[in-house]
């Protein structure tokens, strides 16, 4: 295997744990507001904007890893 070949399977290993990590933490995120909208009604309006912002935060990230990954690629 040549190194374009390691660096392919490589940028594609990283592209595929990031997206992983990101749906996991974009689950457990939302699991944990559910629960807490469950616990506290009254609070569901600030838990959901809360909610809503980590998760643009998580998903930046994710895409952000994605882009270097690709980039690993391209530059090779």
């Amino acid at each position: 295997m040549d190194a374009a070949g390691l660096a392919y399977l490589a940028a594609g290993l990283g592209a595929g744990l990031a997206i992983i990590g990101g749906g996991s933490g974009i689950g457990r995120l939302a699991a944990s507001a559910m629960e807490g909208i469950a616990r506290q009604p009254q609070s569901s309006a600030t838990i959901q904007t809360a909610m809503l912002i980590a998760a643009a935060l998580i998903e930046g990230a994710t895409l952000l890893a994605l882009v270097i990954c690709m980039l690993l690629v391209l530059l090779k």
